[in-house]
């Protein structure tokens, strides 16, 4: 079984192969954890990510509400982005725990303080930018 997935796009025109691609890897997993600098595409992939599970809803960056829901024919899908996350006890008021284990898909910005909470397998994603390209890895967890 194959456990890792590498792509590179050159522009955003790669975005919708590279999301399918990814998609298709994960299989069943629906946890998405994305290790990248600031800047470097993962709100932009992530809302690729959503549209290729059919989503139609208006996408925005979660910086500030730390969570936004949206509707697909896959169910919910749910993105994180945790950069402005200080204590622990924040992520357990939000509920974080119900979400990574609800079997919706669940992408997340800035994982690390949810690294430990995630009992289910989940596909790591790392994204290099290098020059005007964005090189991709997917890893099964």
């Amino acid at each position: 079984m194959e456990q890792e997935i590498n792509a590179v796009a050159e522009s955003e025109e790669s975005l919708p192969e590279i999301a399918e691609n990814l998609l298709r890897f994960a299989g069943n997993l629906k946890v998405f954890l994305f290790d990248a600098q600031m800047g470097a595409g993962k709100t932009t992939f992530i809302k690729q990510l959503c549209k290729t599970l059919g989503s139609t809803d208006n996408f925005s960056s979660p910086s500030f509400s730390i969570i936004n829901e949206y509707s697909s024919p896959k169910g919910k899908l749910f993105h994180f982005d945790f950069y402005r996350i200080r204590h622990l006890e924040e992520l357990y008021d939000l509920g974080i725990e119900e979400y990574l284990d609800s079997g919706a898909y669940c992408f997340v910005e800035w994982p690390e303080w949810v690294k430990d909470m995630v009992k289910v397998p989940a596909i790591k994603v790392s994204i290099t930018t290098i020059k005007n390209s964005r090189y991709f890895r997917g890893q099964k967890i």
